[in-house]
C-alpha cells in the first residue's frame, strides 16, 4: 500500500510541474524594446521611404516633474489620448523633426541641416498619422506581451506648441518615459525622440495564445498514461544457468571446439536476472510445446536474497553467516551447501495445468562464447 502511495504521489508532482512549466513558458513578441524599435523604423519606412535605425534606448519610470524637464528646444511634442482618458507623449527632438520634414516635402535628405525652427500645427499635421501608425505597430508587436497593458489604446490627439502647458494637462502620477536616440538615412542625421505613457497600464491585456492543458496530464487520465507509457518500456532479462570466472591468461587462450564446464550450472535452478546483473526471480529449464521454456518458481524474495549464490555456485563461508545475522544467516549457508533452495520452492504449474517435461541438455553441444 505504501509503494502504490508512494507512485501516485510522484505521478502527481509530475503532473504539477508539467503543468507549471505550460503556465510559466513565456509565449508572444520580441518584448517592448525591440518592438517599439521595429514599430517606429516600419512606420517611417512604410510612410515617407525613409531608413531609420536606433542607436540607443533607455526606459525609465519618472515622476510628472521629471516628465516636464524632457522637452528639449524647438522639439515637436504631440499629446496622445489613451484608454480611460489617459494621457501620453510622443517628443521628436529638431534634428529629428527636420530631416523627416525634409524627406516628406523633398523627398531626399539634405546635405546640410536647415536652420533650427519652431514647430507649426503644419509639421504636426504632417507627422501625425506617422505617429498613429508607430502607435498600431507597437500595439500589434505586443499583442502577446504583458507591456501591452501600458502600451495599448493610444494615438494622436493634439499637437502642444507650449511645453509649459503640460504641467496642467498631464496628471500627476508615475510615468514610463522611453528614450531613444534615432538614426536617419544611414547616419547622415541622428535625432531623438521620447514617448512618455502612464506607468499604470489601463489598456487591454495581452491575449495569450490558448494553451489548454492536454488530457493526457490532467488529473487521473495523467496517471493512467504515465502508467501506460512505463509499463510498455522494453525490460530485457537474461536467464543464466551458471557462471564461471576466468583468468586473463585463460580468457586469452580459448579457442574453437574448447569445452569449458560449468559445475555449479542446474537447469532447475535458472537465475532470471536484469541488465544490472541484480536476480529478481529463479525458474526452471525445461520445454513447452516443442519450444524451450523459462518455468518462474515461486520463490522471488528468497531469489532477492540468495541470488549471487544461485548463480555463481560459490558457497558462503562462516563470516558471511554472520554477516547475515545469527540463525537466519546460518540456515542460508545450510542451504547453500546441501546444494540450493531447491527444496523450499513449490512447483508451479503452467496454464491448464499442464507441467515442464524434463529437457535432455548436451552440455558438450554447446560452443563456448564467453564466460557464461
Amino acid at each position: 500500500m505504501s509503494a502504490r502511495k508512494g507512485r501516485v504521489l510522484a505521478s502527481e508532482v509530475l503532473r504539477k510541474k508539467l503543468l507549471s512549466g505550460l503556465e510559466s513558458v513565456p509565449d508572444g513578441g520580441p518584448g517592448f524594446d525591440r518592438a517599439w524599435r521595429v514599430a517606429f523604423a516600419r512606420a517611417a519606412r512604410d510612410m515617407m521611404k525613409l531608413p531609420v535605425d536606433f542607436v540607443a534606448l533607455k526606459q525609465v519610470r519618472m515622476s510628472l516633474a521629471e516628465v516636464l524637464d524632457l522637452p528639449s528646444e524647438r522639439a515637436l511634442i504631440f499629446m496622445l489620448e489613451g484608454p480611460e482618458d489617459g494621457l501620453g507623449l510622443l517628443i521628436l527632438s529638431s534634428d529629428l523633426l527636420s530631416v523627416m520634414i525634409e524627406v516628406l516635402t523633398m523627398g531626399i535628405v539634405a546635405q546640410q541641416p536647415s536652420d533650427p525652427r519652431k514647430p507649426t500645427r503644419t509639421d504636426a499635421a504632417m507627422l501625425a498619422p506617422l505617429a498613429d501608425l508607430a502607435l498600431r505597430n507597437l500595439e500589434d508587436a505586443l499583442a502577446e506581451e504583458a507591456d501591452l497593458v501600458w502600451t495599448s489604446g493610444f494615438h494622436y490627439g493634439s499637437f502642444i506648441e507650449e511645453a509649459r502647458s503640460l504641467a496642467l494637462l498631464l496628471e500627476d502620477m508615475p510615468y514610463r518615459a522611453v528614450t531613444a536616440k534615432v538614426s536617419c538615412a544611414q547616419g547622415a542625421r541622428v535625432g531623438e525622440m521620447q514617448l512618455i505613457l502612464p506607468a499604470e497600464g489601463r489598456g487591454r491585456k495581452p491575449k495569450l495564445k490558448a494553451r489548454g492543458v492536454p488530457a493526457s496530464v490532467a488529473g487521473p487520465a495523467f496517471t493512467a498514461a504515465l502508467t501506460a507509457r512505463v509499463e510498455a518500456a522494453d525490460c530485457p532479462l537474461q536467464a543464466v544457468v551458471g557462471r564461471m570466472s576466468l583468468s586473463l591468461l585463460d580468457t586469452m587462450r580459448l579457442g574453437v571446439d574448447m569445452v569449458l564446464p560449468l559445475p555449479s550450472a542446474r537447469l532447475d535452478q535458472v537465475s532470471i536476472e536484469g541488465l544490472d546483473g541484480r536476480q529478481v526471480a529463479l525458474g526452471k529449464l525445461g520445454q513447452h510445446r516443442g519450444m524451450r521454456a523459462i518455468r518462474l518458481l515461486d520463490a522471488v524474495s528468497q531469489a532477492s536474497s540468495g541470488g549471487a549464490l544461485m548463480g555463481s555456485g560459490a558457497k558462503p563461508n562462516e563470516n558471511t553467516a554472520q554477516a547475515w545475522g545469527g540463525e537466519q544467516g546460518a540456515h542460508v549457508v545450510d542451504n547453500a551447501q546441501q546444494g540450493g533452495f531447491a527444496g523450499d520452492l513449490p512447483t508451479l504449474s503452467v496454464a491448464g495445468g499442464e507441467d515442464f517435461p524434463a529437457m535432455d541438455f548436451d552440455f558438450n553441444a554447446l560452443p563456448a562464447t564467453g564466460t557464461e
